[in-house]
C-alpha cells in the first residue's frame, strides 16, 4: 500500500461551499440512519464505515495520552524528531504564511509536534489538536493524520468528511513517513487548516514532503558510523535484525538467541546460553556450537563474540526500550512501543520467562494508570482479551452507561478461565507454551 494516487477531497471546478453542503447533509443521513450518499468519496466511505464498527460517536473529542511529562523524552527520542528541521523547513513557511499548521504524529496517531502560526494554534487548542493527544482514527475518527496511518498511505479529508462534527471547519493533508531501513511505518506529516488545503497540490505537496523526510532520514543513517543494532521482536515469531545497512528476517532459533543478548549486555556463558534456548537440559555444547556458526555465516562482521557469547557491538531492542520507559513511569509512550508479546511461538525457557515478565511489568502498569483509554487498548487487544482482572479495572473508569457490559465480560472470562484445566489457576494473556 502506499503508492496508489489517493483521491483529492475536491475536484477542479468544484465549489468548495456548495461541496461542504452537500458533505454536511451526507454526513447526518450516514450518522443517523447509516446510509452514504454522494458525493462522499469512497476512502472516506470506508473510514465513516469504521467508525461506526468502532462505536465512535459524531461528537468525539481527542483525550491526551502522552502528558508533557511523557512526551517530551519520547519526542526526543522519536525516529522523527531527526527530520524536524526538514519539515520546518518545508512546510513551516508555507503553514505560517496560510494560517495553517504542521502537525506530524506517530505511528499510533498521537500528535508530537503542532505548529504553526498563533492564531491558528490557538484555534487547534480549543479543537484538542494539540501535541500529546491521540487523533488516530479509532479514537477520533475519520482525519488526515489518523487516517494516513490506519491505512499507511496519503489522505485529504476536506470539512464534513471529518466523523467528528467538531472537526468540520477544518481541512487536512497528510502522508506517512516510513523508515528507509525496515520499511515500518514512523508517523505522518499532517497540513491542517481552511478549504483551500482541498486543492490536489496540497496532498501531492504534502506526500512530497514524507517522501523528503524518509530521504533525509537515510542520509543520516549512512552519516551514523557505529549506529546501534536493531531488534525487533515484539509481536513477532521472527525477529527483524537492522545491522549494517541490512535488514535480516531471523529463523526462530536465531530469533531466541539475539533476544537473549540484546537481554544480557554483559554476555552469556556456552552453558548459560544452552540452558536458556533448550528445553532439554541434556542438550550437547555441540548442538549451540553448530547454531552460532549458522548465526555467523549469516550476519558475518555482525555475529555474536563468543567466551562469553555476547553482541558484536551496540544492539538496540524493542522490548529493552519498553521496559525502560515502564520503569520511568512513562507507560503511555511505552505502549506505543508494544505490538505484541516477545518472540510469542517461542518454548525457550530463557524467552518465556523474558516475555512474561515484560508482559507483566506492561500489565500491571496499565492497570496501575488506571487510565480508561489505555485499559480500553489493552482489552481489545489479543493478548489483553482474556484478562479479567483489566476488564474490572476498566469498569471502574468508565461512565455507568458502559460499566455493567465491561463487568459482564470479566465475570464470563472468570468463569471461562476456571474451567480450563490447563490454566492451572494462572492467568495468560497469550498461548503459553506447555511446561516440561
Amino acid at each position: 500500500m502506499g503508492d496508489r494516487k489517493p483521491s483529492v477531497a475536491l475536484p477542479d471546478g468544484a465549489d468548495p461551499a456548495a461541496r461542504s453542503r452537500e458533505l454536511r447533509r451526507a454526513h447526518d443521513a450516514f450518522t443517523r440512519e447509516g446510509r452514504v450518499d454522494a458525493p462522499v468519496r469512497s476512502v472516506i466511505a470506508r473510514s465513516w464505515r469504521r467508525c461506526a464498527r468502532a462505536r465512535l460517536s459524531p461528537e468525539c473529542t481527542p483525550r491526551v495520552e502522552l502528558a508533557e511529562a511523557e512526551l517530551r523524552p519520547y519526542r526526543e527520542e522519536h525516529p522523527l524528531a531527526r527530520v524536524m528541521p526538514l519539515f520546518r523547513e518545508l512546510v513551516g513557511a508555507f503553514a505560517s504564511h496560510g494560517a495553517h499548521l504542521l502537525a506530524v504524529c506517530d505511528a499510533r496517531g498521537s500528535l508530537l509536534w503542532v505548529e504553526g502560526e498563533a492564531g491558528t494554534l490557538r484555534r487547534a487548542e480549543g479543537l484538542g489538536f494539540v501535541p500529546g493527544t491521540r487523533w488516530a482514527e479509532s479514537t477520533m475518527g475519520t482525519n488526515a493524520p489518523g487516517t494516513a496511518v490506519a491505512l499507511d498511505e496519503a489522505v485529504q479529508v476536506f470539512g464534513a468528511e471529518h466523523f467528528s462534527r467538531r472537526v468540520h471547519p477544518w481541512t487536512c493533508a497528510a502522508a506517512p513517513v516510513r523508515d528507509p531501513r525496515t520499511g515500518g511505518l514512523l508517523g505522518a506529516v499532517d497540513i491542517t487548516g481552511g478549504d483551500g488545503l482541498a486543492h490536489p497540490h496540497s496532498l501531492a505537496f504534502v506526500r512530497a514532503v514524507a517522501r523528503a523526510a524518509e530521504a533525509q532520514l537515510a542520509l543520516l543513517d549512512e552519516g551514523r558510523p557505529g549506529a546501534p543494532d536493531r531488534l525487533t521482536a515484539l509481536g513477532r515469531d521472527e525477529a527483524l535484525l537492522v545491522t549494517g545497512g541490512r535488514q535480516l528476517r531471523l529463523g526462530r532459533r536465531h530469533s531466541e538467541i539475539m533476544a537473549l543478548l540484546a537481554q544480557h549486555p554483559e554476555g552469556l556463558s556456552g552453558e548459560e546460553l544452552a540452558i536458556a534456548l533448550y528445553e532439554d537440559e541434556s542438550v550437547s555444547p555441540v548442538t549451540l556450537r553448530a547454531e552460532m556458526s549458522r548465526l555467523r555465516t549469516l550476519l558475518g562482521s555482525s555475529a555474536p563474540l563468543s567466551r562469553p557469547y555476547r553482541a558484536a557491538g551496540p544492539l538496540d531492542a524493542d522490548f529493552t526500550v519498553l521496559t525502560r520507559q515502564l520503569a520511568t513511569g512513562a507507560v503511555s509512550a511505552a505502549l506505543h512501543r508494544y505490538p505484541g508479546p516477545l518472540l510469542p511461538a517461542s518454548t525457550a525457557p530463557g524467552v518465556v520467562r523474558l516475555r512474561r515478565r515484560i508482559e507483566e511489568q506492561a500489565r500491571a502498569a496499565v492497570i496501575a494508570r488506571a487510565d480508561a483509554g489505555l485499559l480500553a487498548d489493552w482489552v481489545c487487544s489479543a493478548w489483553g482479551a482474556e484478562d479479567p482482572e483489566a476488564w474490572r479495572a476498566l469498569a471502574a473508569e468508565l461512565p455507568p452507561a458502559g460499566r455493567a457490559s465491561a463487568l459482564a465480560r470479566a465475570r464470563s472470562l472468570d468463569r471461562e478461565l476456571a474451567a480450563r484445566p490447563d490454566r492451572r489457576g494462572r492467568r495468560a494473556t497469550y498461548p503459553q507454551p506447555a511446561r516440561s
